[in-house]
């Protein structure tokens, strides 16, 4: 339970990426991915990489929670208030120090 604690943390703290507008903004399809890419992010920071299989499917239960809960305000914020550039540079990025760079790209 603690891990998905963090996750949404770190989603909510991830909200810096969206700071900034844009007309011709991600598609719906691009904020999806991004949503699922942060949170496998943020589970792969917290060390569930190595897990054992019934590890493995608890984690991806409570990734798929994590993703439910902040599907509807994630998606409405990264579509209408997200440049789509730093979208696209989010979902290049290897882990979450990655993410926090592209608010730092012009």
């Amino acid at each position: 339970m603690g891990t998905m604690k963090r996750s949404i943390l770190a989603l909510g703290l991830a909200g810096g990426l969206f700071a900034v507008g844009c007309k011709k903004g991600p598609s719906e399809d691009q904020c999806k991915q991004l949503l699922d890419h942060l949170v496998d992010l943020e589970f792969k920071k917290a060390g569930a990489a190595g897990s054992t299989d019934t590890m493995k499917a608890e984690i991806t239960k409570q990734k798929a929670a994590v993703a439910e809960a902040k599907s509807a305000e994630f998606l409405d914020t990264c579509k209408t208030k997200t440049a789509k550039a730093r979208v696209e540079c989010a979902l290049a990025a290897t882990d979450l120090d990655a993410v926090a760079k592209c608010d730092e790209a012009k």
